[in-house]
């Protein structure tokens, strides 16, 4: 959720921007490129709990379980929470960008 929140509002900003300068659209793409990384983090610690899992076990431990869903946890709300700061940061940041920037016209 948080990789697609910050990918969403950063990407409203690039957008924008590419409105009034595009020839500056690939230069502003990188909070953009940052939200999206966050999707992946989680997929690396999805694929590192799924290993640990064996299916061929008879049981599976409650401190095996807990530790699996701390992790997951902590992944995700890390990643939601920089998700929405990348998002709003990103956004700001490649309006602000624009307006600092000098056009060829002056």
């Amino acid at each position: 959720m948080g990789a697609a929140y910050g990918t969403a509002k950063s990407g409203v900003g690039v957008a924008s921007m590419g409105v009034m300068r595009p020839e500056l659209v690939m230069k502003s793409i990188v909070p953009v490129v940052m939200a999206g990384v966050l999707g992946i983090y989680g997929l690396i610690i999805a694929v590192i709990i799924s290993t640990g899992i064996n299916p061929k076990a008879k049981s599976y431990y409650l401190f095996d379980g807990y530790a699996h869903l701390s992790s997951g946890l902590a992944c995700g709300l890390a990643g939601l929470s920089a998700g929405m700061a990348i998002g709003i940061v990103g956004d700001a940041g490649v309006r602000y960008f624009v307006s600092l920037t000098p056009t060829s016209e002056s």
